[in-house]
């Protein structure tokens, strides 16, 4: 099976500005995506796709191959990433003439991942008949139980309420929190849809511990503080 995963990062980031490229025990955030993914002996190229020269220069250093500099309109805080998904696989299909067999996401923001969680990935999307493939953790917070949402008149319910009266966490029907670890993903579905859950998806369950999601300071704080109790 021909494997390409890809890493995206782009260059702003009001969370944490410099994200991608700020060190994180060592090495810039992205390092450690490029890293993991080139340890899958499966994943025949690594491809970032960013808009930013800098984070580009840093890929190349790593070992990540940039063939293009993302377009500035699908780099901004509004511009989903499905497109960006899209443009690369485009890329492929003009300059090889075809498309990859599947198509891999190593997002920058799960540095703490296992290696074996993308590997898992790839073995779930080759065992069924899937679209796509994710990595999910157990939630933190159960919409039927403890995450509410505000209405109009100020007043908040439960965000999914249920005609059964739930009383404990443990009673509440099965959810799972999205992860960052990784997604795999079938070429000409991402080409032919808008988003993921148009297609046939498929989880990965991964743990806590290694799933952490990189979006602010704190969580950068957070990810250093593990990886030093790692050490």
């Amino acid at each position: 099976m021909n494997i390409t995963a890809f890493i995206f990062a782009r260059g702003g980031s009001k969370g944490l500005p410099d994200k991608n490229i700020k060190i994180l025990n060592g090495k810039p955030l992205i390092a450690w995506s490029i890293e993991h993914a080139k340890k899958v002996n499966r994943i025949g190229r690594v491809i970032v796709s960013t808009d930013s020269d800098e984070i580009a220069r840093i890929a190349k250093e790593y070992g990540a191959e940039v063939p293009f500099m993302r377009p500035l309109e699908l780099a901004t805080d509004e511009s989903p990433e499905w497109l960006s998904w899209q443009h690369g696989l485009k890329y492929l299909k003009i300059t090889d003439g075809c498309l990859p067999d599947l198509m891999l996401s190593i997002p920058t923001t799960a540095p703490l991942r296992d290696v074996e969680d993308i590997n898992n990935v790839i073995d779930e999307y080759q065992k069924n008949d899937t679209d796509m493939v994710i990595t999910v953790t157990d939630p933190y917070r159960s919409p039927f139980f403890n995450i509410v949402k505000e209405g109009l008149n100020g007043y908040v319910d439960l965000f999914m309420p249920s005609k059964k009266v739930i009383s404990r966490r443990q009673d509440c029907p099965k959810t799972f929190d999205i992860t960052t670890v990784a997604y795999a993903a079938r070429p000409s579905f991402v080409l032919n849809k808008k988003n993921m859950f148009e297609g046939r998806v498929r989880q990965v369950i991964v743990k806590k511990e290694t799933s952490l999601d990189i979006d602010t300071l704190i969580d950068f704080e957070f990810a250093e503080y593990l990886f030093k109790k790692r050490n």
